[in-house]
């Protein structure tokens, strides 16, 4: 673990990598990635240093609905989980979010897959994230990126292998880091 001066007193506090998968179906999605990664990248605390290619993935659970656009940002951070959470549901808010239909069409979905090694499990937030391991288009993007990455000690070449890609195409968009 890093740790960074945050004060004059010399007080420290961790930098933890930070995983966010994204995903849009309703209305101009890529627009909307871009925006949430661009409102994500600026937020004071949360260093941006990397994002996924975006990749056309088939909709997951029982609701008939379009594919999804998906891709991944790793970042760095010394926030709390509870202040990245607010933080995404601000941003899933700014574009619109609803809550109508469990698994439903979105404009807008940030899910926070992992903070450092930190373990959560409370009703508004779980980490790791519960099903990272079982989603390919969480998987597949982030392993773009991060190709030595880990979720909770499991390489994810290991989970992309255990998952398959099969649903996740990758396009040839582009989703820049402001």
């Amino acid at each position: 673990m890093t740790f960074i001066d945050v004060d004059t007193l010399g007080n420290l506090r961790p930098i933890n990598k930070v995983v966010f998968s994204l995903g849009s179906n309703v209305g101009d999605s890529l627009e909307i990635l871009q925006g949430a990664v661009t409102q994500l990248a600026t937020t004071p605390d949360l260093i941006p240093v990397d994002v996924s290619g975006v990749y056309l993935t088939d909709p997951v659970g029982e609701v008939e609905q379009e594919d999804f656009y998906n891709l991944v940002m790793v970042a760095e951070t010394t926030l709390e989980p509870a202040t990245i959470l607010d933080r995404v549901d601000a941003i899933e808010q700014a574009f619109g979010r609803t809550r109508d239909v469990k698994g439903g069409p979105r404009t807008l979905d940030i899910d926070i897959i992992m903070v450092g090694k930190r373990e959560r499990d409370t009703p508004e937030l779980t980490l790791p994230h519960p099903e990272a391991q079982n989603r390919a288009f969480v998987l597949v993007p982030w392993l773009e990126i991060d190709p030595k990455g880990d979720l909770a000690g499991v390489p994810l070449t290991e989970l992309v292998e255990k998952v398959g890609r099969e649903g996740v195409r990758r396009t040839d968009e582009v989703i820049e880091l402001p």
